[in-house]
């Protein structure tokens, strides 16, 4: 009798589960694998879903962003100009105009002129620029970091943190929950007695809100007074000093932004803090236009907390846009059919496409994954690079000479679907062209892929590329 109904439970249990899917999973694929886990394991299978298959991060953030007074602000402030305006917006006769209007609609945030933004490569350009900023700061320093290590380098964002906070200023650092791990000691643990404020966002245990291992911040943000950003695809680590690191060495981009954009990196900033520690943020301010700025900026946090996936609507749109060239830098490259599909089409409508990819990458599984791909982007036109070791972790979309997508996503499922990111799309010909100028360097010692090269590779290697391309979804 009770062996009866405990299996009568487990099948209850198994039914609401799969009705759970049924109503909310809008992937098919996602949708199918969990009604038959939950189905074929009985009271495991609706745990896990439980657990890791329900997304409880729709959130206090996103409806903070959503009654943000700046943002109304903002709009009337800053954006009176229009795509109407003809060639005095240096890009409006570009076939732009529905790139803008989709980044409208799905940003909820306006593209803001004035803007001045400069590339910063690896650590040696980034990190002086970086704790100079910190130094020369008056007001706050806000950061966030997926993995901030305790490194020398480490170290020394943490005594330039804390020596602005004894100098009087509002300094917080967030830390995710997971990323901070990376290291030890973690680096919380160096700001213990200051008057650094720590926050970390989802740290792994279970909760209410479920075990959310899978869910990361892996936005990389600094503020400066309100009126400085640094944003791109660097934590703050050693490795990324090029030129002397020794250990799992990353070269990499970041970028410098000064102007309005900045109001929009704080916006996003401060939606993680409320998020992570539930404090009531100030009152955001966003810079004035800058008269040399030439600009255009709109910033675009991404994440789970949201009702539709932003940053993968704009980057196919993005896509859509390129009439002559289109380079796309990344380190993790796994894209979905529809991407596929679209990368395709550019390249069948007489695009250059660019797919530049670390030959060594610290990711095996997914490089493995990523080049199960490339054969269905190669037969279309599509070229391939591989560039030289050590490991590049730069991510950069160019469209022909005016757009670039810059910022923490790389081109893969959990970059799309799972992390939260922040990328700041910009129209500038001063910054694209110096982005191309790097891609075209880098593209010029760099080893291109082609079927031939990929048909002679052994069997065994093929298989297990295809075997990890299974898992695409998952990595």
């Amino acid at each position: 009798m009770l062996e009866a109904l405990l299996l009568a439970a487990l099948a209850a249990l198994s039914l609401i589960a799969v009705g759970h899917v049924l109503l909310h999973k809008r992937d098919p694929r996602a949708a199918f694998g969990w009604v038959v886990v939950c189905c074929v394991l009985p009271g495991l299978g609706p745990l896990g879903y439980w657990l890791i298959g329900i997304n409880r991060i729709r959130t206090r953030a996103r409806d903070w962003q959503v009654k943000l007074p700046c943002n109304g602000a903002a709009e009337a402030s800053f954006c009176s100009w229009s795509l109407r305006q003809g060639p005095s917006i240096a890009f409006s006769a570009e076939g732009y105009a529905a790139l803008v209007s989709l980044s409208d609609a799905v940003t909820r945030r306006p593209l803001l002129p004035g803007n001045r933004v400069v590339a910063l490569h690896n650590g040696e350009q980034a990190f002086p620029a970086m704790l100079k900023a910190i130094a020369e700061a008056r007001e706050s320093v806000y950061l966030a970091s997926y993995i901030f290590e305790t490194d020398s380098t480490g170290r020394a964002f943490v005594e330039a943190l804390k020596q602005a906070a004894d100098r009087g200023l509002d300094v917080r650092v967030l830390l995710d929950g997971l990323g901070e791990r990376y290291s030890r000691p973690r680096a919380g643990r160096l700001f213990k007695g200051s008057s650094v404020a720590v926050g970390r966002f989802l740290p792994p245990a279970l909760s209410g809100r479920g075990l959310h291992f899978n869910l990361r911040n892996h936005r990389k943000l600094l503020l400066i007074d309100s009126g400085r950003g640094f944003t791109g695809g660097m934590n703050i680590s050693g490795r990324h000093l090029a030129a002397t690191s020794i250990r799992r060495q990353a070269i990499d981009v970041h970028f410098g932004i000064e102007g309005p954009a900045v109001g929009q990196m704080l916006e996003a900033f401060m939606e993680d803090w409320n998020f992570a520690t539930g404090d009531v943020p100030p009152p955001i301010s966003y810079p004035p236009s800058l008269p040399d700025g030439s600009a255009f900026c709109r910033g675009i946090s991404a994440g789970p907390n949201e009702d539709f996936e932003k940053l993968r609507w704009i980057i196919l749109g993005a896509i859509g846009c390129a009439r002559h060239r289109l380079r796309i830098m990344t380190p993790y490259f796994i894209p979905d059919r529809t991407l596929v599909a679209v990368l395709n089409a550019a390249a069948l409508r007489g695009v250059e496409v660019d797919i530049i990819l670390p030959a060594k990458n610290d990711l095996p599984f997914v490089n493995w994954a990523s080049r199960a791909y490339f054969s269905e982007c190669l037969e279309h036109g599509c070229r391939i690079y591989y560039q030289r070791p050590p490991f590049v972790h730069s991510k950069l979309l160019l469209v022909d000479d005016h757009y670039a997508l810059v910022g923490s996503a790389n081109l893969d499922p959990r970059s799309l679907r799972l992390n939260f990111e922040f990328n700041l799309e910009v129209f500038d010909t001063v910054l694209v062209a110096a982005l191309t100028e790097h891609i075209d360097s880098v593209v010029a010692v760099a080893r291109e892929v082609t079927q031939e090269g990929l048909d002679s590779l052994p069997v065994i290697s093929r298989l297990r590329d295809n075997f990890a391309k299974l898992f695409s979804p998952y990595l």
